[in-house]
């Protein structure tokens, strides 16, 4: 990941975790219209930056539709799971430049202002929120 992702990776992840599911969701969407409106803002400057931004879109998408978590669809993904996938989408979004070829461009910023919020939104979120807690029942009150 760039320096930018890692150092906002570093301050970030010994935070409290205040973003709730449904939080993470709403913050999750906004980045997912993100992606798409500025892909259909560079098409006409830059056709690869345009491209990548609808990649991650598209997938960040596919994977909220995905999770067990307000705003999913179908239950496929645990919202824990979510969370690592994220980061992996984070790094996509960063790396996105040098990987479709305009890493001079300034379009780059935005893939990696969006990898830091995406970053952010992750390592602040709770997701231990909503994961059923276990009870175990002291073996000597368990009868035979």
């Amino acid at each position: 990941m760039p320096i930018l992702t890692n150092a906002v990776d570093v301050v970030t992840h010994r935070l409290p975790k205040v973003v709730s599911p449904k939080g993470h969701a709403v913050i999750d969407y906004i980045t997912i219209g993100t992606f798409f409106i500025a892909g259909a803002l560079f098409w006409r400057k830059n056709k690869r930056a345009a491209l990548g931004s609808l990649l991650c879109g598209g997938a960040e998408l596919a994977v909220n539709l995905l999770t067990d978590y307000p705003g999913g669809i179908s239950p496929v993904i645990s919202f824990p799971t979510h969370g690592k996938i994220d980061i992996g989408l984070a790094a996509m979004a960063a790396t996105m430049p040098e990987f479709l070829a305009f890493p001079n461009d300034r379009e780059k910023r935005f893939f990696l202002s969006q990898a830091g919020i995406i970053t952010v939104a992750t390592n602040l979120t709770d997701f231990d929120h909503a994961r059923p807690k276990l009870y175990r029942v002291p073996k000597s009150r368990v009868s035979s």
